[in-house]
């Protein structure tokens, strides 16, 4: 099991890269919004066990539809543009071990469950250009994600109000409609049974 162990993050920038401590607090979305995602991450609470037991069904609502980063061609891009589809959205940097670590995994998942029905979207933190996130991909051999990229730690930010994120690596599960079904602080072993099992749960409650 990759421990489970979050790197925090401020926006202290400098040569040596961004570093932070603490809990941070956000705001959810408008009352009423999201009511089918808080239902739906209750419903799948059962399977929050093993391997993704740190990760919780949300009881707010959190719509991430305006969350903003780059796509593979450098392009500004949302998360809503995705949407239609359950996705697994993990935000991770390079200079973050844990997320380094837990990347293989991440590929794997999305090689056996993404497509038409489910997508994992991991999001580089990195500041700077694309180029040394890229270079990690290619070091470790990741084949299967797409690439997303966010210098700005704008997303980061905006989970933050949200009260979804306190470190890196942080991953959120959301809907179809780009509302917050379970979120976890840390790293998971996403090619694991456990996951397998909450992936299958979430895209047979789409068909």
């Amino acid at each position: 099991m990759i421990a489970a162990v979050a790197i925090g993050l401020t926006a202290v920038a400098g040569a040596a890269g961004i570093y932070a401590t603490g809990m941070l607090h956000g705001n959810g979305a408008e009352t009423g919004a999201c009511e089918a995602a808080i239902a739906r991450g209750q419903e799948l609470k059962p399977l929050l066990t093993g391997e993704i037991a740190a990760m919780a069904a949300r009881s707010e609502a959190n719509d991430l539809s305006t969350l903003a980063f780059n796509d593979g061609d450098g392009q500004p891009t949302t998360l809503a543009a995705s949407g239609g589809k359950p996705r697994l959205v993990n935000l991770w940097a390079t200079w973050c071990a844990p997320c380094r670590a837990e990347m293989p995994a991440l590929d794997r998942l999305q090689a056996n469950k993404g497509g038409a029905d489910f997508e994992v979207i991991a999001i580089s933190v990195d500041g700077g250009s694309d180029d040394k996130p890229r270079a990690f991909f290619d070091e470790i051999g990741i084949a299967n994600l797409g690439f997303y990229h966010d210098p700005t730690i704008g997303a980061f930010n905006t989970m933050k109000k949200e009260s979804l994120a306190f470190g890196l690596p942080v991953t959120v599960l959301v809907d179809e409609e780009n509302c917050v079904v379970a979120n976890m602080n840390g790293p998971a072993e996403w090619d694991s049974d456990d996951a397998y099992r909450l992936i299958d749960a979430v895209i047979k409650k789409e068909d």
